[in-house]
């Protein structure tokens, strides 16, 4: 690229030393020469090109920590099909994807994969094997759960496993479900029993998986991302991540944290594609589960309601026997990983995980002399925590990654439907994370809901779900804040804030461009008001359709698909979400 000056209505840096300016000069390599008046830029670069956004608004590109990108293309992108609730919104509207697939693929021998099945949103019971077979017949099919639990498959599937006759007894870590007379109806629990159910079917089905994650990179590009993270990395997946990252208008940088089940999540990442593009930066583990499964670790109860019948949860609290890990485990890993020097991130949602791995974080921060030091430890969702665990956390220098999602597509059933008010109101306490110094970051754990920062942030400032609702109000945020949240806060988490988050002279030139100000349109409207105009990464502006059929064009990957995975982790739940 050549040394080029990029003017706008407003940039909004995120620099808190200089909040505004007119233009920004970029440096042959991508990387920030100036910031300020079009005067100092063109005296920075004098023969730089121009870049007139008109009435555009720049900021920094926005940056989703917390995400599984290739996955979630094989999953979510063509030739799967969508069926999460915010696509098709009833069990109804599922089925008449169904029925487009169907048609689409009219061969019988044509495997279909669905993505994004919710018992809780869509008003339905988990699909058996007797459910599908009338929509499908003899093709074999998969529905995967969107909540990264659970598989369903057609009697065809179970037939091509050899499985119809002489049912496989439960996996360790999984489980199938089972007729009457002990023969799998269809369904696969956790990875270990989605595993072989949905491998057949999505092997066959999806034929290049480079191209599918190309598609979903694509996605996230649209929504204003520039960078992201692969929260369930593992070695195998990084010939695909090579592959993308080279290709010419690659539109994201990713960070990688290394599944800690992995025998290899402590080695260093071994790759001839830039630092800059495709980087190592920690190690992932999950201390508890799923709210819409029912295996997070609370205190607290599950109200007895239809939907949480339907989904199948137990009313007893989830208690300590929800953990993943005893604190034994949880501290031998510790042990293991914390003097490589990785950083360390654990989904959390209840609450009594959240206490559980806040003693065992404080345990080894002291033991390896990294108390008051720039650690970064990392949270991830926090569903259902306390505002004193928040502080706690703060005190210890941990670092959260928060899920708006959650309030905003299930805040109308967590609200009195699953959880008594006090607790459901407050899910995902953002003002608290804020207050607490958590440097709280925003994510959409891609492929649970799809690549959506403006209405990330609109739901923090606003407290409003889906139907418009507005829950915890004392929870909300500024928008200063949640702007924040997708860009230097989330740079920090990532522990690249130093090149990325900010428009500011050294950092990389990564930049999305907004139709209208965020800080003057009404919170309330934020997602629907404010359009991406497009992102630019190192400088280069990103052309996202371009990229896949780049990626298209280089013909098949010949690498084999990932398999679905919400966690995996061997001892419990292998928890996503």
């Amino acid at each position: 690229m050549s040394d080029s000056i990029i003017t706008a209505q407003s940039v909004i840096t995120m620099d808190t030393l200089r909040t505004r300016a007119e233009a920004v000069a970029v440096a042959d390599g991508g990387v920030i020469e100036a910031v300020g008046s079009v005067e100092e830029c063109t005296a920075a670069l004098p023969h730089a090109d121009r870049q007139d956004l008109a009435d555009a608004v720049l900021l920094p590109g926005f940056i989703e920590p917390h995400s599984h990108p290739l996955v979630s293309g094989a999953a979510t992108m063509p030739p799967a099909y969508d069926i999460a609730p915010w696509s098709a919104s009833s069990w109804a509207e599922v089925e008449k994807v169904f029925r487009k697939a169907i048609a689409e693929a009219p061969a019988a021998d044509t495997p279909l994969v669905f993505w994004g099945f919710d018992r809780l949103l869509h008003g339905a019971d988990a699909p058996t094997s007797a459910t599908l077979d009338p929509i499908f017949g003899d093709r074999m099919v998969v529905v995967l759960d969107n909540s990264g639990h659970g598989a369903f498959v057609t009697s065809a599937v179970i037939r091509h496993l050899g499985w119809d006759k002489e049912p496989p007894a439960n996996p360790v870590g999984g489980s199938f479900g089972r007729t009457a007379d002990g023969h799998l109806n269809g369904q696969g629990w956790e990875v270990a029993g989605q595993f072989p159910l949905s491998m057949p079917v999505m092997g066959a089905a999806i034929k290049d998986p480079v191209l599918s994650a190309a598609r979903y990179y694509a996605e996230m590009a649209k929504a204003g991302i520039t960078s992201t993270s692969d929260m369930t990395f593992n070695s195998t997946d990084l010939p695909a991540y090579e592959r993308l990252a080279s290709t010419p208008g690659c539109p994201l940088r990713v960070s990688f944290y290394h599944m800690s089940t992995e025998a290899d999540c402590g080695t260093t990442l071994q790759s001839s594609v830039p630092d800059s593009l495709l980087n190592k930066q920690g190690i992932k583990l999950w201390t508890d589960g799923s709210p819409w499964i029912g295996n997070i670790a609370i205190s607290f109860r599950y109200q007895d309601t239809a939907a949480v019948r339907r989904g199948g949860i137990s009313l007893d609290d989830g208690g300590t026997k929800e953990l993943n890990y005893t604190r034994d485990q949880l501290d031998a890993i510790l042990d293991a990983h914390v003097p490589e020097g990785w950083q360390m991130a654990f989904h959390v949602n209840g609450d009594i995980a959240f206490d559980v791995l806040l003693d065992a974080y404080e345990r080894a921060l002291d033991k390896y002399g990294l108390t008051g030091s720039d650690h970064r430890w990392r949270v991830e969702h926090l569903g259902a925590v306390r505002g004193d665990q928040m502080r706690r956390a703060g005190a210890l220098g941990v670092v959260a990654s928060m899920a708006p999602f959650q309030s905003y597509y299930w805040g109308d059933l967590l609200d009195g439907e699953m959880f008594t008010h006090d607790v459901g109101s407050r899910w995902q306490r953002f003002r608290d994370a804020f207050d607490a110094g958590l440097r709280p970051s925003f994510h959409n754990d891609g492929a649970v809901s799809p690549p959506t920062p403006l209405l990330n942030m609109q739901t923090a400032i606003t407290r409003r779900t889906s139907s418009g609702t507005v829950r915890g109000p004392e929870q909300a945020v500024s928008t200063d804040e949640a702007l924040q949240a997708h860009t230097i806060n989330a740079a920090y988490i990532l522990k690249r804030d130093d090149v990325l988050g900010s428009i500011e002279v050294g950092k990389w030139a990564d930049f999305v461009a907004l139709s209208a100000d965020p800080y003057e349109i009404d919170p309330a409207t934020l997602a629907a008001t404010v359009e991406v105009l497009g992102t630019w990464r190192g400088g280069e502006r990103i052309d996202p359709d371009g990229f896949v059929k780049t990626v298209e064009d280089a013909g098949p990957s010949g690498l084999s698909h990932p398999a679905p995975r919400g966690g995996c982790h061997p001892l419990h739940h292998h928890a996503h979400q």
